[in-house]
C-alpha cells in the first residue's frame, strides 16, 4: 500500500469499483431483457397489461328532445355554420 494513499480512500476506490461493476450488470441485464421484450412485441402477440380491445363500436344512443331544445339546436347550428 502507498504511503500517501489512507484506508478510506483505498476503500473508497474498493467501493466505487463494485459498485461500477453492480452497475455495469444491472444495465446488461435490462437490456437484455429489454430486447425479449420487444422481439415478443414485434413477433405480434398482445401485451399482458392492456386490456381486451372490442372490435366493434359502442351501440348508437339517442336521446329525446323538446321542441324548446330543437330549437335552441337549430340555433346554434346556424351561428356555427356562419348564418346560411
Amino acid at each position: 500500500m502507498p504511503e500517501h494513499v489512507s484506508v478510506y480512500q483505498l476503500l473508497g476506490m474498493t467501493l466505487l469499483a463494485l459498485v461500477g461493476v453492480a452497475w455495469a450488470i444491472g444495465l446488461a441485464v435490462m437490456l437484455r431483457r429489454g430486447r425479449r421484450e420487444a422481439a415478443l412485441w414485434r413477433s405480434g402477440q398482445a401485451l399482458p397489461a392492456l386490456p381486451h380491445q372490442r372490435q366493434t363500436g359502442p351501440g348508437h344512443e339517442s336521446v329525446e328532445l323538446t321542441p324548446a331544445e330543437e330549437d335552441a339546436f337549430a340555433g346554434l347550428v346556424r351561428q356555427l355554420d356562419g348564418g346560411r
